[in-house]
Parts: structure tokens; sequence; C-alpha cells
């Protein structure tokens, strides 16, 4: 992983990189015995039963079911591809996020948003090569309008030689959400490494929000700690800072690309602990609808 040239220096990004320099060197005493309720708002559960060799853990339901007992993990929302089938997680408080490819089939999303089998809409920019403002998305943005459901995109590296980045640059959203100011907009791993890019665009726009998965991935607990601060710790903090708004970033993995305890960890280094409750837990609740009524159309 790398990040992005931090070279621009407009008087916001000055201030940001001050406080983000402050809250680095007074860093937060360790955790209180007290196990804070956390949600994961980014995971994978299309279960293979197999040790997943990138993470070191088991891709399984038993799995994820383990690692949310033993973290304080009590809901999580699952990143499904288009094309995968829809397994019912409600005993462990998993939502799900209906995969859209270059099309978009709308008798069935509307079917799944419906009946509340997904709760909010998964486009995989980069991975397919449309810009998100392409009229091919537009059905899903009505959709996601209509149900009152967040539409989350993949941004930044994509790791994959196939992928055009050109599509996965998260400053093309902000088009997209000054064109649909009702629809909630969710950018995954906040553009990595494009975080000024990202971070720009969830401080100007109400409507657009942040995760901070997949900074890092692997087996944490082997990874050199100076990696850890330099390509997750710093720069979550310095997109913490930029935004000053603690209800926009979320915590989220991308489980099984990491087993969840280490991440939430090094996380909560970036986060003044003040505000862990809100990251780690209240906006991705508030943005995700978790324990919320049915919403009328």
């Amino acid at each position: 992983m790398r990040l992005a040239s931090i070279a621009r220096t407009p008087a916001r990004l000055a201030l940001a990189l001050l406080a983000a320099a402050a809250a680095g060197c007074a860093s937060a005493p360790p955790q209180a015995a007290q196990q804070l309720a956390v949600i994961d708002a980014h995971v994978h559960t299309n279960f293979d039963d197999k040790f997943y060799d990138v993470g070191k853990v088991m891709h399984s339901k038993a799995e994820l079911a383990a690692e949310m007992r033993r973290y304080g993990v009590v809901g999580a929302v699952s990143m499904n591809h288009a094309g995968d089938p829809y397994l019912d997680l409600s005993d462990l408080n998993v939502i799900h996020c209906a995969g859209i490819g270059t099309s978009v089939d709308v008798p069935a999303l509307e079917a799944g948003l419906a009946e509340r089998k997904y709760r909010c809409i998964k486009i995989y920019l980069g991975y397919k090569h449309l810009y998100a403002s392409d009229p091919a998305y537009q059905p899903a943005y009505r959709l996601a309008e209509t149900y009152h459901v967040p539409v989350v995109f993949h941004t930044g590296d994509t790791d994959n030689p196939r992928a055009k980045l050109k599509y996965a640059d998260p400053l093309t959203v902000d088009e997209v959400a000054v064109d649909h100011p009702k629809v909630t907009f969710v950018l995954a791993h906040a553009g990595n490494p494009w975080i000024e890019s990202a971070a720009e665009v969830a401080y100007k726009n109400p409507n657009v929000f942040l995760d901070g998965s997949a900074f890092v991935i692997g087996d944490l607990r082997h990874t050199p700690p100076e990696q850890i601060e330099t390509y997750m710790v710093k720069p979550l903090r310095w997109i913490f800072n930029y935004l000053g708004d603690p209800a926009k970033l979320m915590f989220g993995t991308d489980w099984p690309l990491t087993d969840i305890g280490p991440y939430l960890e090094a996380f909560k280094r970036a986060i003044p602990r003040e505000h862990w409750k809100a990251v780690l837990h209240d906006n991705a609740a508030r943005v995700y609808g978790f324990g919320t009524p049915t919403p009328t159309k």
C-alpha cells in the first residue's frame, strides 16, 4: 500500500496536519477494561469455509461469529458482489449490501430492498469500468432514495491488474453526490491511497461518508509496527482531523482480508478516545439503519 502525496497546503489542510501531529504526540491511554460495542462497516460473507491465506483466518460463518464475540462486534455490513447468493445472517446482526455489476436488474434489486434482504447497495468502481455518474447506475440511485438505503462505492486501490483506477478515483463521486442530495453515499476504503480527495468529497457533501477499511491487510500481528503506523494509523488520523466532524468516518476492516481485533486496536490509535463510540459504532448504526424500523416508500 502507498499513500497519496500530501503536498498541497491550503489553510484547512495545514490546520488538519497540525491537529494530526498534536494527536500523535498525545496518544490515548490503554483501552479501558469495559469492551466497546463495535459495528464493522465492511466485511465479506460469501463464505467458502476455507482458510483465507491473506488474512490468516477461516472464511466461515463460525469464524466471523467467533471474532465478533471476541472483539465486541455487535453488527456488521456485508459487501456482496453481483451474483452472490443471499445468506440470512440476522442472527449475527449482519446486514447486506446488494452488489451491482455494470447494469442494474431493477426488478430484482427493488424486490431485495423491499423485502429488506438488502439494506444498502454496493458499486465496485474500478473493478467495473464505469464512472459513478454513468447512466447505467442511475436506477440504483433512484431506488436508494426510494428505499432510504445508502450506496457504497469501492474507491481507491483495487489490487487487481485488470481494474482501471481512473474509475475508482473518489473525486468522481462528487458529481453524483451533488446530483442526488437525498441519497447517502459511502466511500469504502476512504479512497486510499487518494485519501485527500475522499476526505474533501466527504467534507464538502453532507450526504457522503467514509469507511476506513483495508488500509492494511494481512496478519497484523506479524506486520512491522512502523508499517501499520505509516500506512494505517497516520492516514486515518489525518482523515479524521481533516473532516472536522466525528460523524463522517466509520470503522471497517474488509474481513477476511484481516483479523478484526488487531485492525480495531490500530484503528483506535488514530481516533481520539472521546470519539471512539461515534466512529466505531454510532456512525454505522445511523448510516446503515441498524435497529430502525422498515421505512415507508
